[in-house]
């Protein structure tokens, strides 16, 4: 993978495999590159947040939850831009993810017109924290 398609790298993280192939379909019939995990764990020892450009992550999942992974990754101090997707939201946990920095708290079914235009503006914002140039393209 080149340096410039890692870094519009999108993360899909969810424990429902078909969830993950239609957000991968999505995704890249915008010409942005994904990789997909099942899990949190797995997600985390693939080393992909340190490459991704933002990560769409389901709520609830066994294991390591998406607020779970979120802080974990806020922790190790990776600013990957967190976008949630669920079915099982409440205000409460929205509140507590945007608080903690998520970007968007998406409840399924969503328009996919608004995640498309949710991802391209973190691609972007996360390209210019890292100091990185026509990121977009």
């Amino acid at each position: 993978m080149s340096s410039e398609q890692s870094s519009r790298l999108i993360a899909i993280v969810d424990d429902d495999e078909s969830v993950q192939i239609a957000l991968q379909d999505l995704i890249e019939s915008e010409g942005l590159p994904t990789l997909c995990f099942g899990s949190a764990e797995q997600f985390l020892d693939s080393g992909a947040q340190r490459k991704a450009a933002c990560l769409i992550a389901d709520v609830r999942m066994p294991g390591i939850s998406g607020l779970e992974l979120q802080a974990k990754l806020k922790g190790d101090r990776c600013r990957i831009p967190i976008i949630f997707i669920t079915a099982h939201g409440d205000a409460k946990m929205r509140i507590q993810a945007m608080r903690d920095g998520a970007v968007e708290f998406l409840t399924k079914p969503f328009d996919n017109a608004v995640l498309l235009e949710t991802v391209h503006a973190a691609v972007v914002d996360h390209a210019k924290a890292l100091g990185l140039r026509d990121s977009n393209r």
